[in-house]
């Protein structure tokens, strides 16, 4: 009877420890918040006629004045100051995906007025739409980028994501060492991958600490995908997230990237890699403003728009927003 009553009590110690945790904070509104966040976009935002008719989407939704207007005006509101409009997969050739030029246009006329940079996501699978380790392949990828640019001045530049990408790819580096001159002074992003970690063993989706400071030293601005831990407990999510913002800071001190930390909004249950009950953007705030972020940071990265809802968005405001 009392060996059992001992069992119970020494077994319950963890619960009651995890319990008692409370890694994070939410003391810390408005504070962290520089009116320089981000959010990726979705395709149809600025793809072509082809990409509606595969989804068998409505052109309406995302072509009319009114529509773009109304997005600019939410997103300026809660202090976005630059979107990130899908364009993948690149195809065979190395050419970005199919885009509108009208729409483009409209859409830059839009959010040029509302103060929003526009930063096209680009890029594809790694041995699939993304051949890096192909030299065509990779010029091909380049010249396309400069004729977006060309035909499309107003652009802020271009967000490079490439999936999955293993650290320590030479052929990645000489991809963005490529990219700059052809971007002349404008923005050269990276979707990058969060540090390695005890609770994710998937060298596929997590980069070196080295080797996220070569990247670095390749771009002007790094948004990291916090997320897809795999992690089933929200605390250890919390935690991670402050352990991340400080590695991060860490090793960008010393080079001009300006650090984005990317927070998820998505609901991708039963996948395995993503728990919304542990991943959301309550608990990914509260780690971030934990770790006080300062140095090369300039604020969060919401992915994604199409999944934010009024009661996310009431999140971001009262955990994260500056009035």
């Amino acid at each position: 009877m009392r060996i059992g009553a001992v069992l119970a009590i020494v077994a319950g110690i963890p619960f009651l420890l995890y319990w008692l945790w409370s890694p994070g904070t939410g003391e810390e509104c408005g504070r962290l918040d520089r009116g320089q966040n981000a959010i990726w976009l979705g395709h149809g935002w600025l793809g072509d006629d082809s990409w509606f008719q595969r989804n068998s989407r409505n052109v309406n939704d995302f072509r009319s004045v009114e529509k773009v207007e109304r997005l600019a005006q939410q997103l300026k509101s809660q202090n976005i100051r630059f979107v990130y409009p899908h364009l993948c997969p690149a195809q065979f050739s190395g050419a970005i995906a199919p885009y509108d030029s009208v729409q483009v246009e409209r859409f830059l006329d839009v959010t040029e007025a509302a103060g929003i940079a526009v930063i096209p996501w680009i890029g594809g699978v790694l041995g699939d739409s993304a051949r890096l380790e192909n030299r065509r392949w990779r010029q091909g990828f380049v010249d396309s980028v400069k004729k977006l640019l060309t035909m499309h001045p107003r652009l802020a530049g271009v967000q490079v994501n490439i999936e999955p990408l293993p650290s320590g790819n030479s052929d990645f580096l000489l991809l963005l060492e490529s990219l700059r001159p052809v971007l002349s002074g404008r923005i050269l992003s990276v979707a990058a991958y969060p540090p390695p970690t005890f609770w994710h063993p998937c060298p596929d989706v997590h980069w070196e600490l080295p080797y996220l400071a070569e990247v670095a030293k390749r771009c002007d601005q790094m948004a990291v995908m916090m997320y897809d831990t795999s992690i089933k407990l929200e605390k250890f999510y919390i935690r991670l997230m402050t352990q991340w913002t400080q590695e991060l800071q860490k090793t960008l001190a010393g080079t001009d990237c300006r650090l984005l930390l990317g927070v998820p909004a998505y609901e991708d249950a039963g996948t395995g890699y993503h728990h919304p009950r542990v991943e959301h953007l309550a608990a990914a705030l509260s780690g971030i403003l934990a770790a006080k972020p300062s140095g090369n940071y300039t604020g969060c990265a919401i992915y994604c728009e199409w999944e934010m809802t009024p009661e996310k968005w009431r999140v971001w405001e009262s955990q994260f927003r500056r009035p």
